[in-house]
């Protein structure tokens, strides 16, 4: 019983580092003015990218990752060019509307080869199976857990530590005021299009992540609510700190979805909150202003 459980609380965790990826390419987004319904489209192009390197030409995980990570940061690029100097609810329908075309296209991919022990690849709206590299491989559940949270912890102390750099208080002026953000002589355009690829290059490796993590996906886990959940997770975490997306994961699955105490009321209690916070608190929980009386606390406790 024991193992059971333990074996659950790996697996969910596992999934909350990755669902984290995937929030923080939404909060990068949101850092520099956009709400992009899409992040979900880069997130299965990860997946799949990284499902075909490693289950169909056996190549190394890691490898696999950075490929998916390069797919997912190709695609974001390309779709940033048309989209974003679009503003705000144009540009989220357009976002919404490339992530259904991706998850269609996924739908109609079919790609097999035979590997001697049976068909392996996409194989269009029955989905991708046998990513089996890491059972191949034998790597457990508790070491993956580790890989996916020591790649988690990486990014999140990147993010942090740029949070204060010319190129963090760049993206947050640019969100909050791009034409103040223009005179300061930022390249508000160009400094948009990064923001999207790295948020596309984020949401892939948390695509490839999940792929290896169930072995299977299939086009339909790709709906237009995974893209919505990474935007509602940044929502209602904050956009002040890169913790806030976390903040947002860990209530949403640590909390409603993993324990069941409020089975069946997940969604209308997970949409209701972002409905009040946007009205009440539209920079979320963790948002710049309690951010900063956090840190004149620390700073304060440390030199007295």
């Amino acid at each position: 019983m024991n193992e059971m459980v333990g074996a659950h609380l790996i697996g969910l965790s596992s999934d909350m580092a990755i669902m984290s990826l995937l929030a923080l390419s939404a909060y990068l987004l949101l850092l520099v003015g956009k709400v992009s319904f899409g992040q979900q489209a880069f997130f299965g192009l990860g997946a799949y990218a990284s499902g075909v390197m490693s289950a169909m030409f056996h190549a190394p995980l890691l490898f696999a990752l950075v490929f998916g990570m390069g797919v997912g940061a190709l695609c974001s690029w390309l779709v940033a060019l048309p989209t974003m100097p679009l503003s705000g609810l144009n540009y989220a329908v357009a976002t919404l509307a490339f992530g259904e075309m991706a998850r269609v296209a996924l739908s109609l991919w079919y790609w097999q080869i035979d590997l001697g022990d049976g068909l392996v690849g996409p194989a269009a709206i029955d989905g991708f199976r046998d990513i089996r590299w890491l059972h191949e491989n034998d790597v457990s559940p508790g070491q993956f857990f580790a890989l996916t949270m020591f790649v988690l912890f990486c990014i999140l102390i990147l993010m942090l530590r740029s949070e204060h750099t010319r190129l963090g208080v760049a993206l947050r002026m640019t969100g909050q005021d791009e034409t103040l953000a223009a005179t300061q002589g930022i390249n508000v355009s160009r400094l948009r299009l990064f923001s999207a690829t790295v948020a596309g290059a984020l949401a892939a490796l948390g695509g490839g992540l999940y792929a290896h993590r169930t072995t299977y996906v299939e086009p339909a886990i790709f709906d237009p609510m995974l893209g919505v959940h990474a935007v509602g997770y940044a929502l209602l975490g904050g956009v002040g700190t890169a913790l806030g997306p976390l903040v947002g994961v860990l209530f949403d699955l640590g909390l409603l979805d993993a324990t069941h105490w409020f089975s069946g009321w997940r969604m209308v209690i997970f949409g209701g909150l972002v409905a009040l916070f946007l009205r009440w608190r539209p920079r979320g929980f963790l948002d710049e202003r309690l951010v900063h009386r956090f840190g004149s606390m620390f700073n304060a406790k440390r030199y007295p």
